[in-house]
Order: structure tokens, then sequence, then C-alpha cells
């Protein structure tokens, strides 16, 4: 099982407290999160399932390579981070 924990900013705007669930990938970890909160969903993924330009998560530290079909491994006992990717200059 993997913890899912979104960032304050992201809570901001929908609730999403952190969630323990299980999935091998990326998408799966997130589905399996997003079916007990599908506003999160909508607010994290974009209407063809990838993540939005303004969103990032991270799997153990490390930044997933995969935002469209995210299929980075989620390895049991990981902890997954989603937020919201900054810019500017």
């Amino acid at each position: 099982m993997a913890t899912i924990s979104f960032t304050h900013a992201i809570q901001r705007h929908v609730a999403c407290p952190p969630v323990t669930v299980e999935g091998r990938t990326v998408r799966e970890a997130l589905e399996a999160a997003f079916r007990a909160n599908p506003q999160a969903r909508h607010y994290v993924l974009d209407d063809q399932g990838g993540l939005r330009p303004h969103m990032v998560v991270f799997v153990n530290g490390r930044q997933v390579k995969d935002r469209t079909r995210l299929a980075d491994e989620v390895p049991p006992g990981a902890d997954v981070y989603v937020m919201q990717a900054l810019s500017g200059g």
C-alpha cells in the first residue's frame, strides 16, 4: 500500500486528506484515491486523464516522468505527494 498526500495549496481548492491506497502505478494509486474523492480527480487530472500542467507528482521523492499514462511504479510502502508546480521567472 502507498500513502498519497496532497499539499495544503491544493486543499485550499478541494478537500483531499492523506489516504492509503493499493496501486502498482501512479495511475492505479491515484484512481484508488479519487474513487473516494472524485472532485480531487478533476483538479489534478485533465480531461484526457493526464496530469494538468500545473500539477506535479513525486513518488518517494522522485518526480514522475510519465505525465500522460502515469505508468511510473509505486512500490509497496511508497509516499506519493501531489502538489502544484511552481513557475515564474
